[in-house]
C-alpha cells in the first residue's frame, strides 16, 4: 500500500508564523513524486498488488533471480496543532497498487483517535483532522490502514501501521511553578554574591524549534540584583549593601521563550530578598548622663534604674554586656544586663548612709557580646555613659555600738548592781534620743533590767551559775520621736563561778567485808579488771619451781598475796608479766619486793573501798580534793584512808576477821575540802556491812543468814525446815475445817420426809429397778459415810456433794 500526502492550502496566519517551518518541507514536497510509499513492502506485497494471473506464471526459479525495486517507505505524517479552519484539514492520503480506479476498493482506518478525531475518505483514502489538537495533551497517534474489496470487505493485503505527529507550535508560555519565591542574603555582602536560582518551565516541545527555548531577565530590582540569562542564578549587583538602610528587596523575573527572540511568549514571578543581620553597628547610649535618687534604707538588692545601649543590629547581634568601670560607688552599687530587654539594671549591693555621703558617681560601658571579626576595623563594639546617683535621706532606727554584747557576773553578784551596759544612737541628722528595753520573752523570769536612759544592765534576782551558766536576753532601743523606729541587739550574759558549794561523795557509797575473812577473802562491790604493772625477775632464783600469783594493789602499785608463794626460776623469754585479774579476788595486801630473785612480804592494811567525790563549781584550775577522818576518828582500830593520785580515796581495813555478832554495820565519816577561796568541806558517811562469803571470798547474805550460820545450819537445811513448816500449817488448817462442817448438818430434817419434796420432770421412770439402785437411807445419815472415809477425803466428798 502506498500513502500519498498531499497538502491543503494554508491559512495567511500559520503560514506567517510557521514560514522558517515549512521552508524546507515544501522543498521536499516538490523533489519528491506525488506518491511516496509510505509502508515497507516486500517482495510478497509488491506481488500481492499485482495480477494474480501474472502471480500464477512466475516459478520458483524467477522469485529467485528477479527482485522487485521498492518503494519510499514513509510510515509518518505530520499535522499541526490548533489548527482551526472552516473544513477539516487534510492529514495525508491512503493509495494501493492493487487500485486501478474501478472503485472496488475499500479503505478502512483503525486506531488511536480513528473515527473521532481522524477521519477516511473510503474511496479515495484521504485521511482529515475533525477536531482541533493539542500536542501538549497527545503528541503522536499510532493508526492502522487497510485496504478491502468494496464487496466482500475481504483483506487485500495485510494491514499498514503508521503515526501521525502532531507538530508542536509556540502556544505555551513559560510558567514559574513555586513562585513567589523567598531569599535571604547576609548584609554587607561582597559584589556577585548568589543569592537564589529560580527555574520556569514551559509545556511546548523542547526538541522541535526554539518555542521552549527560555531566557531570563529582571524587569524589577536593579541595579542591586543580576540573574544569569540561562541558568537563572540571582546574585547581588552592588556591594555592601545594608540592612539597616534597607532590609528588603521585592525583584521581578521575566522567563521567555523563542530563546528571547520578539514574538516569543513570556512569564514572570517575583522574588523578595531579605537581608539578615550581621554585626556591623556597636551600641550606643541615648544619652551620655543618667540620674538616679534612691533612699538610704532601701533593701540591698534592690534596682535603682535602668540603663539602656541601642543597638542597630538584631538578635544575639544586638546582645551587650554592661559593667560598672569607674567611679566612687563600684563597692556599693553593681550592674547586671537583662537579656529580655537589653538594658543594664543597676542594684544596690552595700547598705547606703546619707550621713555619710550623699551621692555617687558611676562610669558605666556597654559592650557586644558577639563581635564579627570582619568588621572589626570599623571600630571598639561598645560605649559608655555617666551616672549620678542622689542619696535621700531617711528616718532609720537606732544603731547599737556592737552587733552583739558579752557581758560576764559572778553568781553572788549583788542585787541591783550594774552588769554591764548598751549604748545605741540615732543616725539621722536629727538624731532623737534613745529609750532602752528588755525582750520580756528573752526575759521570763525577769532576772535582769535596764536603764532606759543610758542602757545599764542590772541584776534584779540572785544567779546561780550550777542552774544556768548562759543567760541570752535581747535589748531594744526605741527612737522617742518615732516609736516605729526600734532595733534590737542579743546580749550574752555568762554567770561567772564562785566557791559555794561543798564537795560531796559522786554517789552512795556502800563496802562489804567477809566475816572472819581468811587470806584472800575480801569482797569489793563491783568486778573491775586491773592491770598488773612490770615486774622485772632475774633469769635465775634459788627456790624450788612454783606457781606466781600475785595482785596490784591500786595506788601504790603493792602486790597482794592470795596464798603463799614459791617462785622458782622464770625463763628469759618470759619478760614483762602482765596478768587481768578481778577486784573482786583481792586477798590479804602483801607487799612484794624483790631479793636475790625471791619475792618476800609484810602484812599491811587491805583496801576494801575505793571512792571519789564531786564539786558543783567549776574552778578554773581544776577540782583537787583533800580528805580526812573526823578527829576522833583518826585512832580508829578498824579502818584508815590513804588519798590516791586520781583524786580518789581508798578505804583501808587494818586486820582481818570481822565479825557480825559483835558488829554488823560500821559507819565511817569522812571530811572533804575543796581547794576553793575560801575553801568548803562536808562530811559523807560511808556504810561498811560485814557479810557471809563463801570459801572464795564471794559474798552471800548479809541480814538473816547472821543468825542462822552460827548454829551449824546449811541453806539446805534451812529450807527443809521451813517446808516441813508450811505443811504442818497445811494440815492443822484443814483439820480445824473438818471439825466445822461435822457441827453443821448437811441436810435439813424435819417432819416432813425427804422423798415427799418431789420433783416433776417429763422423763419416763425405771420402776422398781431406780429404788432398788440407789440407797436413800444414806441421804437420812450422813455421818455414816464418814465413818468410811478418812477426814481429809471426807471433807472433800462433802465439799463436792454441796457443790453438787
Amino acid at each position: 500500500m502506498v500513502i500519498c500526502l498531499t497538502g491543503g492550502t494554508m491559512p495567511e496566519r500559520l503560514a506567517e508564523m510557521l514560514l522558517d517551518l515549512w521552508t524546507p518541507l515544501i522543498i521536499l514536497w516538490i523533489t519528491l513524486p506525488p506518491c511516496i510509499y509510505m509502508a515497507p513492502m516486500n517482495q510478497s506485497q509488491v506481488l500481492m498488488s499485482g495480477s494474480p494471473l501474472e502471480l500464477n506464471r512466475l516459478t520458483e526459479e524467477q522469485r529467485i533471480l528477479n527482485r522487485s525495486k521498492r518503494g519510499w517507505v514513509w510510515n509518518q505524517m505530520f499535522v499541526l496543532e490548533e489548527f482551526s479552519g472552516p473544513e477539516p484539514i487534510l492529514v495525508g492520503r491512503l493509495h494501493t497498487d492493487l487500485d486501478p480506479g474501478s472503485k472496488k476498493i475499500k479503505y478502512i482506518l483503525s486506531g488511536d483517535g480513528a473515527g473521532t478525531i481522524f477521519q477516511i475518505n473510503d474511496i479515495t483514502g484521504d485521511i482529515h483532522a475533525i477536531k482541533r489538537l493539542d500536542r501538549e495533551e497527545k503528541a503522536e497517534y499510532t493508526l492502522t490502514a487497510q485496504a478491502v474489496d468494496w464487496e466482500t470487505n475481504k483483506p487485500l493485503e495485510p494491514p499498514s501501521e503508521f503515526i501521525i505527529k502532531v507538530q508542536d507550535i509556540n502556544d505555551n508560555a513559560p510558567e514559574f511553578l513555586n513562585g513567589p519565591y523567598h531569599a535571604t542574603v547576609p548584609e554587607m555582602s561582597i559584589l556577585g554574591t548568589s543569592v537564589t536560582n529560580v527555574t520556569a518551565t514551559d509545556a511546548d516541545d523542547p526538541v522541535y524549534g526554539n518555542s521552549a527555548k527560555l531566557v531570563y531577565s529582571i524587569l524589577e530590582g536593579q541595579p542591586y540584583f543580576s540573574i544569569e540569562p540561562e541558568t537563572a542564578i540571582i546574585k547581588t549587583a552592588l556591594p555592601n549593601m545594608d540592612r539597616e538602610a534597607k532590609e528588603e528587596y521585592l525583584v521581578v523575573i521575566q522567563a521567555k521563550d523563542m530563546g528571547g527572540h520578539s514574538g516569543g511568549l513570556s512569564g514572570t514571578t517575583t522574588l523578595t530578598v531579605t537581608l539578615t543581620d550581621v554585626n556591623d553597628n556597636p551600641p550606643k547610649f541615648a544619652q551620655s548622663l543618667y540620674h538616679f535618687s534612691v533612699p538610704e534604707d532601701v533593701v540591698l538588692g534592690t534596682a535603682i534604674g535602668r540603663v539602656k545601649a541601642n543597638d542597630q543590629d538584631i538578635g544575639e547581634n544586638a546582645q551587650s554586656s554592661y559593667d560598672i568601670i569607674d567611679g566612687d560607688g563600684t563597692a556599693l552599687f553593681e550592674i547586671t544586663s537583662d537579656a529580655q530587654a537589653q538594658d543594664g539594671i543597676i542594684r544596690l549591693r552595700k547598705p547606703l548612709d546619707f550621713e555619710t555621703k550623699k551621692s555617687y558617681t558611676l562610669k558605666v560601658e556597654a559592650a557586644n557580646v558577639h563581635i564579627d571579626p570582619r568588621f572589626s576595623g570599623r571600630g571598639p563594639f561598645k560605649d559608655t555613659a555617666t551616672v549620678k546617683i542622689v542619696v535621700e535621706d531617711a528616718d532609720e532606727p537606732p544603731v547599737f555600738s556592737s552587733p552583739t554584747y558579752l557581758l560576764e557576773v559572778h553568781e553572788n553578784a549583788a542585787l541591783n548592781s550594774v552588769i554591764g551596759q548598751v549604748t545605741a544612737r540615732d543616725p539621722d541628722i536629727t538624731s532623737s534620743p534613745i529609750r532602752f528595753s528588755i525582750d520580756r520573752h528573752t526575759d521570763l523570769e525577769r532576772q535582769f533590767n535596764i536603764n532606759a536612759d543610758d542602757g545599764k544592765i542590772t541584776l534584779a534576782t540572785p544567779l546561780d551559775r550550777e542552774l544556768s551558766v548562759w543567760h541570752n536576753i535581747t535589748i531594744i532601743a526605741t527612737e522617742i520621736r518615732n516609736h516605729s523606729q526600734i532595733s534590737r541587739v542579743p546580749v550574752a550574759i555568762k554567770v561567772l563561778d564562785v566557791n559555794d558549794n561543798a564537795p560531796e561523795f559522786a554517789s552512795e557509797y556502800e563496802a562489804f567485808l567477809c566475816e572472819n575473812g581468811k587470806p584472800g577473802q575480801s569482797f569489793l562491790s563491783g568486778k573491775h579488771v586491773i592491770k598488773l604493772e612490770m615486774i622485772e625477775l632475774q633469769e635465775h632464783t634459788s627456790n624450788p619451781l612454783g606457781r606466781k600469783e600475785a595482785e596490784e594493789l591500786k595506788g601504790n602499785g603493792a602486790l597482794l598475796l592470795k596464798r603463799p608463794l614459791n617462785i622458782g626460776p622464770v625463763p628469759p623469754e618470759t619478760g614483762n608479766i602482765y596478768q587481768e585479774l578481778k577486784r573482786s579476788q583481792l586477798g590479804i595486801n602483801q607487799v612484794l619486793s624483790e631479793e636475790n630473785g625471791n619475792l618476800a612480804g609484810r602484812v599491811e592494811e587491805q583496801v576494801i573501798q575505793t571512792v571519789s567525790a564531786m564539786d558543783k563549781d567549776d574552778p578554773k584550775n581544776g577540782h583537787y580534793f583533800l580528805y580526812s577522818l573526823l578527829p576522833e576518828m583518826v585512832n580508829n582500830p578498824n579502818f584508815t584512808i590513804k588519798k590516791n593520785e586520781d583524786n580518789s580515796l581508798s578505804i583501808l581495813a587494818k586486820h582481818n576477821g570481822f565479825n557480825r555478832q559483835k558488829q554488823e554495820v560500821y559507819l565511817l565519816p569522812i571530811i572533804i575540802s575543796d581547794s576553793g577561796n575560801p575553801p568548803l568541806s562536808s562530811t559523807s558517811t560511808l556504810t561498811i556491812r560485814v557479810c557471809g562469803c563463801s570459801s572464795d571470798g564471794v559474798v552471800q547474805s548479809c541480814n538473816v543468814e547472821a543468825y542462822v550460820l552460827p548454829i551449824g545450819l546449811s541453806m539446805g537445811a534451812l529450807i527443809a525446815i521451813l517446808a516441813c513448816i508450811i505443811l504442818l500449817l497445811v494440815i492443822v488448817v484443814l483439820f480445824v475445817t473438818l471439825r466445822r462442817h461435822k457441827n453443821e448438818p448437811l441436810i435439813i430434817k424435819d417432819d416432813e420426809d425427804v422423798r415427799e419434796n418431789i420433783i416433776r420432770y417429763d422423763d419416763e421412770g425405771g420402776g422398781e429397778e431406780d429404788t432398788e439402785a440407789f440407797d436413800i437411807a444414806t441421804l437420812q445419815n450422813p455421818d455414816g459415810i464418814n465413818g468410811f472415809l478418812p477426814p481429809l477425803l471426807s471433807l472433800i466428798f462433802m465439799v463436792m456433794h454441796r457443790k453438787s
